[in-house]
């Protein structure tokens, strides 16, 4: 199991009260490991690690499809009824996740996340399981 990094608490909860509405932030790895996590309990926040390593995997098939792209995954943004999902890759097989209700300011969540990513992407980096390389 990853080992939590240092107290990212600070930082996350520095994004959710920046975004009024957003509910929920996670930081989790490739493979869908829960690795920190603010506003929400572990159970939620390990379900929702566990719904994004589908959809990172699934949002990289389709980025293949780009003739001219990397096939990365860099943003996916889903709207629902109640509120919105936002998953962006932040650091080598890391990956931040935020949840946030309806009325929240989509762009404000977009940037506040690319500026956390900046600020800590090395700390939010996953070490390559056994025999896998980093992508």
């Amino acid at each position: 199991m990853i080992q939590q990094r240092t107290n990212m608490d600070w930082m996350l909860k520095e994004l959710a009260d920046g975004v009024p509405h957003a509910r929920h932030v996670v930081v989790l790895s490739a493979d869908g490991l829960r690795m920190a996590q603010y506003g929400t309990d572990d159970d939620t926040a390990d379900r929702l690690a566990a719904a994004c390593a589908g959809l990172q995997s699934l949002a990289a098939a389709v980025g293949h499809e780009f003739p001219h792209g990397d096939g990365r995954m860099r943003l996916v943004v889903i709207e629902m009824g109640g509120g919105f999902f936002y998953l962006m890759a932040a650091g080598a097989r890391a990956y931040l996740a935020v949840l946030a209700d309806e009325g929240v300011d989509a762009g404000l969540v977009g940037q506040r996340m690319r500026d956390l990513v900046a600020r800590i992407g090395e700390h939010l980096s996953t070490p390559p399981r056994n025999g896998e390389q980093v992508a």
